[in-house]
């Protein structure tokens, strides 16, 4: 009977979840030119416009560039900070690493308004550095604690017996704990893209006419239009990120990855 319960609670919970998501597909081949659920026909032109306006593939090309930088930069500090909290012991070490995933406990919004008015001042409003920079700050917890996981599997003995055979630190680095490591910074990577490329809510502080990612875009669309193209775009987001999340569910099941 307890058993049955939790099945049945468990199913209403996952249909609560899911529902949305597939009210959002349904809609995106919506023949009308409204917002319609259930649709009384089927279409792909929304899709098809998606890829034929010039605004939304604008958007979408900015916010491929954004990811893509914020992914490089990201990882490679993320990594770095990873390696030099796990190898140094001193005091503070707990708070420091806990300033570092402080963007995904504080607030999106209280991030975004500290962006906004350090931007204001520096006149980086609208800017490519200004966006990495600023999803950086969210994609770096991202990468640390997905590196720190990779290092928790890590023997440290691997490194003694390298350095004792004549290799170097940076021979070490490269051809030791790197490769060893690799599959929790390629994921750390893949959740710094999916970050940079699904964020609302800084883009929206930080946008300007001239340069606007998707998801921005996405939010005046709904905000001023009754266009189901927005619908479109939402599905093609969601493969990708789902995609890319599947992909580091794989390189977490590697062996040698931490599991």
């Amino acid at each position: 009977m307890i058993r049955m319960a939790l099945y049945t609670s468990v199913t209403i919970i996952a249909i609560w979840i899911i529902a949305p998501i597939f009210v959002v597909i349904l809609t995106s081949f919506n023949e009308a030119a409204s917002f319609h659920f259930p649709p009384k026909s089927y279409s792909l032109r929304w899709y098809e416009n998606f890829i034929s306006d010039p605004a939304w593939m604008r958007a979408f090309g900015n916010s491929i560039v954004v990811a893509l930088l914020v992914t490089v930069s990201a990882t490679a500090i993320g990594t770095l900070a990873a390696i030099g909290l796990y190898k140094s012991s001193f005091f503070g070490k707990n708070a420091l690493a806990g300033l570092m995933i402080g963007p995904m406990i504080i607030p999106g919004i209280l991030i975004a308004i500290g962006l906004y008015s350090v931007f204001t001042q520096l006149n980086m409003l609208g800017s490519l550095p200004g966006f990495v920079i600023a999803h950086t700050v969210v994609a770096l917890p991202l990468v640390i604690i997905n590196v720190l996981a990779a290092l928790s599997t890590f023997d440290p003995k691997l490194e003694q017996a390298s350095e004792s055979l004549g290799a170097g630190q940076w021979v070490t680095f490269r051809r030791i704990l790197l490769p060893l490591i690799m599959p929790g910074v390629l994921a750390g990577a893949i959740f710094a893209f999916i970050t940079s490329f699904d964020e609302i809510i800084i883009s929206l502080f930080i946008q300007s006419p001239f340069l606007q990612t998707l998801p921005a875009k996405m939010f005046q669309s709904v905000t001023q239009d009754s266009d189901p193209t927005v619908a479109a775009v939402a599905v093609f987001m969601m493969l990708i990120s789902v995609g890319l999340a599947s992909t580091t569910r794989f390189l977490k099941s590697r062996p040698g990855s931490k599991k």
